[in-house]
């Protein structure tokens, strides 16, 4: 019986081919973009938030003591008018209340027809300047009404007296000299009358 013999691949028979190369290895992925800086956290913000408010006092606190200390250096002073001043010659007045020095010196020239005074602009009340009522003919504090007649007499509201009357003179040029600092009293309660004194009035 013949032989069925199976065909085999003989040994020197060519080798099988072998398999096709495996693909190269996928490119690896480029690394990612570097994460933002983490925020801080409530904690630290709080703290921030702290610091700055106590260096924002403490360099307050210094602002204001070096302000002070400079104070010193520039004393508050109140510039007022010199109490002697020239207002003219007796000439330059018309009858009744000249008004020109109220604001640069806080007085009325009063001429009168023998003679001129000069009345201080000061309620004797409480120390305000009244104001001149042509209307009226008289002085009438804003302040109190307090009110004076065209030579500075209290007749209604609480003044006490009369308002004061400064000292005249007349210099080598014949001019007016004032004195607002010299002043002459008439106080009928206390039974002092200076109005007619040397220096309260000058005769013309």
């Amino acid at each position: 019986m013949p032989d069925q013999t199976e065909g085999k691949t003989g040994e020197g028979g060519a080798a099988p081919s072998p398999s096709p190369a495996a693909p190269s290895a996928a490119a690896q992925p480029k690394p990612a973009a570097k994460a933002k800086k983490a925020e801080a956290n409530p904690e630290e913000k709080v703290n921030l938030a702290r610091r700055r408010f106590t260096w924002a006092m403490i360099w307050g606190y210094l602002g204001i003591n070096f302000l002070m200390f400079l104070r010193f250096f520039f004393p508050r002073a109140l510039f007022e008018p010199n109490p002697i001043f020239s207002i003219g010659y007796p000439a330059d007045f018309a009858m009744g209340n000249d008004q020109r020095f109220l604001m640069t010196n806080r007085v009325w020239v009063i001429r009168e027809p023998d003679r001129i005074f000069v009345i201080y602009a000061r309620c004797t009340h409480l120390g305000c300047t009244p104001e001149w009522k042509a209307s009226e003919n008289k002085f009438k504090c804003p302040c109190h009404g307090s009110g004076y007649d065209s030579e500075g007499v209290n007749f209604e509201g609480p003044a006490p007296r009369p308002m004061d009357r400064c000292h005249v003179e007349l210099d080598a040029t014949g001019k007016i000299t004032v004195d607002s600092s010299r002043l002459f009293v008439d106080d009928p309660k206390a039974g002092v009358n200076h109005f007619n004194d040397k220096g309260a009035f000058l005769n013309v």
